[in-house]
This record gives C-alpha cells, structure tokens and sequence, in this order.
C-alpha cells in the first residue's frame, strides 16, 4: 500500500480541520494554509478534540503525532507534498483559483483531493494546466477524523493511475475509499441526506414535528439501521426469505403514492430559518459546539467499537474496518526495531 509521507492542507475550516487531524494523528506531518488569522486556534481546538477521540479508541498508545506547520502561502504548504487536499469554501472561482496555485507548485506527481460537497472534478479541472489528470474528489464526511468513508471522483481528465493512487493513500490512514462510477453534482452520499434534509424541512415547516422529534424518530429506528447494514442489507431482510424481490414487489407501488415532497422545495426564507433556528436551540442549547463534538465522537468510537466485537469478534462493516485501524494505528506507536 503507498504511504503519505508528508500532506498539504489547503483551507482549515471544519473539513479542512478534520484532514488535518486524521493526518497528524497517523503520524504525517502537515502544512496548513488558511489566511484566516484565526486558523490555528480553530484547528488547534479541533485537534485537540480528535487526540481525545483517539486516545479512547487507542488506549495502548498512538504513533508519534506528526507535525503541523501554519504556513502563509499555497507554495510553501504544497512543496514536496504527496497529498494535497483541498478544503476552501464551494465557489468555483475560488477553487479555480486555489487549484491553479497548488497546480503550478506542487510535485507533478502529488494526488490533489478536493473536498468538496457537489462540485464535479470536470469543471475544477480546467484550472489546471500542468497536471488535471492528478486532481480527484476526495468527499469526506464529518468528523473527517473518525468516519471513514471517502467518496473517490474522477474527472474527464483524470488518470486511471491517480484514482487507484488515491485510493491508496487515503486507504493508508485508515479510511474507506469508495469510488463513484459516473461523474456527478454532489456524488452519492450528499444526493441522499439532500432528499432527507429537503422533506424534514417540509415536516418541521408544516408543523409535523418538532425538530428533535424529527431526530429522535431517525435515532431510534432506521438509523441505528443504517449505521450497520445500510439500506438495500436492511431492506432485503424485511422481504423476509423470500428476500429484495418480495421487498421490492411489496413496496415497490408506494412510490407513486403522495406520501413525500421529495421534489418539491419549501421556501427558504427567514421565517423558515427562525423556525428550525429555535427548535434547534431549544433541543440542544444547553450544550456548547465543541461539548457536542465530544459527546458525537465518544459514540461514534462507541457504536464501531460494539461492530468491532461482532462476527465472533472479526468485526461487521464499519467496525471491521475500525479494528483493523486501531491495530494500524497501534503498530505505528511501536518504536522501530533495529
């Protein structure tokens, strides 16, 4: 498996923060650009938060942390860097603009992942005069720290060589690398919460429910669920034995029923805002941002921790793949032999 021997990270907000952590946290020493005064604060605080995530996930000990150096131009961060992932704000020309930079600079032979939520790696490309063919969609999901999946997207000008590469070395810090087979605005994972998220504000915005009953009904069913088989596995058991076929034979007509507004969008105006706005306040005020952050990564190491010990202790789903990580991240913390 390729190894990240040293990653640049460009933009550090709340994703570009995660990369950060995830990467120091395997033992990679990082370069950060962020013009924002406050970078090293916000990421500090981040990190700080994923060492104690770690920490618990590790108990035995975790490698030596690498370094994480605030640098005050694109250049100086990107400069022998094997990986380069971007984080800036969803604008095209900003990343027009960032990418154009990295891609003048960088090793011709560095992965540039993009983090970005929809944007296709075939209109980013054209930023890229030297290497497009190096630039992917690396779409991760927050904490970038802890949940491991990354959605993998080629571009029209992507290499072969580079998607196969980034799957490498994102799979050598421990994540799930899932390549998307055809381009796409907003890939996978964000086009299904866009569905949930768009009929959840019809159903706080009608009065339906309340938006904590609207996350007690998902965290109480379907979503512990999900967290462990997914959709289709958990459908195809509620066909009982005669399996997906009678599932989809009894369902299936549902899907001309009036049951969602799917396809249609409530008005995003200040009223709606203010609604969700104060149900959300009165649902979780009490606790502050980063008490949150801690209380979301200790059951996240929690809930993969319980699928580790299942299949006779060899792990289902995510919590195969968190074993094999803490094994990975403990063998690092090994000091070499001589």
């Amino acid at each position: 498996m390729m190894m990240i021997k040293k990653a640049a990270c460009i933009g550090g907000g709340v994703i570009g923060a995660g990369w950060v952590a995830r990467l120091a946290l395997n033992g990679i020493d990082v370069a950060l650009f962020d013009p924002d005064p406050e970078a090293e604060r916000k990421v500090s605080e981040v990190i700080e938060g994923a060492r104690r995530a770690y920490k618990n996930m590790v108990p035995d000990g975790l490698p030596k942390e690498g370094t994480i150096s605030y640098v005050k131009t694109i250049a100086e961060a990107v400069a022998d860097a094997d990986l380069i992932q971007e984080s800036v704000p969803e604008r095209l020309e900003l990343k027009h603009k960032v990418l154009s930079e990295i891609d003048r600079n960088a090793r011709p032979d560095a992965i540039i992942g993009s983090s970005t939520s929809g944007i296709k790696p075939s209109d980013m490309q054209p930023a890229l005069a030297k290497n497009p063919e190096r630039l992917v969609v690396a779409h991760p999901f927050n904490p970038v720290y802890l949940l491991p999946l990354v959605e993998i997207v080629g571009g029209e000008k992507t290499s072969a060589d580079a998607i196969e590469k980034a799957k490498q070395l994102y799979a050598s810090i421990g994540m799930k690398p899932v390549v998307i087979r055809k381009e796409i605005e907003a890939f996978v994972g964000d086009r299904l919460l866009e569905a949930m998220w768009r009929e959840a504000l019809w159903l706080i915005k009608d009065g339906i429910c309340s938006v904590e009953e609207l996350d007690d009904i998902m965290r109480y069913s379907f979503g512990l669920r999900w967290a462990q088989m997914g959709m289709f596995q958990v459908y195809r058991i509620a066909g009982g034995e005669s399996g997906m076929r009678h599932f989809m034979a009894q369902f299936g007509p549902c899907l001309s029923w009036p049951w969602t507004k799917l396809m249609d969008v409530p008005e995003f105006n200040e009223e709606l805002v203010e609604l969700i706005a104060t149900q959300s306040d009165e649902q979780s005020g009490r606790w502050s941002i980063r008490e949150l952050e801690k209380i979301r990564d200790d059951n996240l190491v929690a809930i993969m921790e319980a699928l580790g010990r299942q299949n006779d202790g060899r792990g289902w789903g995510a919590g195969e793949l968190h074993n094999a990580y803490v094994e990975q991240l403990s063998q690092r913390a090994k000091p070499d032999e001589a």
